[in-house]
């Protein structure tokens, strides 16, 4: 299979990573590797806001792109193991040498494999709390795994309670196909953050029993992992909650 070429740029200390195109992949600051830099990266660890992190939870991330979210994970979340999926081998050299991105360890594991073989693996049925899935090739016009079989998988791979984070792209065919798939997959327990720049969105999908929670908790909630890792969470709260019908009073999903 031939894979994309990865390049990279840099303007204003910010480092960019592309897949042979001008087209970014992800981004770094370079006087604070460790922090999430793009938004809607950041909002792909919202997971946090439903789950407690514990020692034995796993969670998984496909795509691996410039490492944000595997480096935020192993520095703010010791007590969780990360696997990450990632085909081309260019981008795991990519994130490690040019990301800081750190090398596999006991909290950390590494899969140059094929994310649609990932997450038909029946031996990794109910495995992991979280999943985050950031898929994109070199046309970038879409997630290259887009199908209600491969978002089928991202269920099952998921514990009860488990919490699917996932990056669309708003302004294109694609976004109507992926949603539709996800809220198949998931029951039509999903929620969408509002669009961020370069119109990405971020859909949030949920396993286990139904969840009901107050905004103002989910307020205090965000505002506490903003103390405790730097995350950008102070529009969370109010952006899923006027960005998804019928959940303006309380957080019913």
């Amino acid at each position: 299979m031939l894979m994309e070429p990865v390049t990279f740029s840099e303007s204003g200390g910010i480092r960019y990573l592309h897949f042979g195109t001008e087209l970014i992949q992800g981004a770094m600051r370079l006087r604070d590797p460790n922090e999430i830099y793009l938004e809607y990266n950041q909002q792909m660890m919202a997971w946090l806001l439903f789950l407690e992190t514990k020692p034995g939870m796993q969670v998984a991330q496909l795509g691996l792109g410039t490492g944000a979210l595997t480096k935020f994970t192993h520095l703010h979340c010791p007590a969780v193991k990360t696997t990450v999926v990632e085909l081309n081998p260019a981008v795991i050299v990519a994130a490690r040498s040019m990301f800081f991105t750190p090398d596999d360890d006991r909290r950390l594991k590494t899969l140059q494999i094929d994310a649609h073989a990932f997450v038909h693996d029946d031996q990794l049925h109910n495995r992991f709390d979280a999943l985050q899935v950031d898929l994109y090739d070199a046309i970038c016009d879409g997630p290259s795994a887009s199908s209600l079989d491969f978002y089928k998988g991202c269920y099952n791979l998921l514990k009860s309670p488990g919490v699917l984070t996932v990056n669309l792209f708003s302004r294109h065919k694609s976004f109507d196909i992926n949603l539709n798939n996800i809220c198949e997959a998931f029951g039509d327990r999903v929620l969408l953050f509002p669009e961020s720049h370069d119109c990405n969105v971020v859909a949030m999908a949920f396993k286990g029993p139904l969840l009901q929670a107050e905004w103002a908790d989910v307020v205090k909630r965000a505002k506490l992992i903003q103390e405790k890792t730097g995350l950008a969470t102070a529009s969370w709260a109010s952006g899923l909650r006027y960005a998804n019908a019928r959940q303006e009073t309380a957080l019913n999903i």
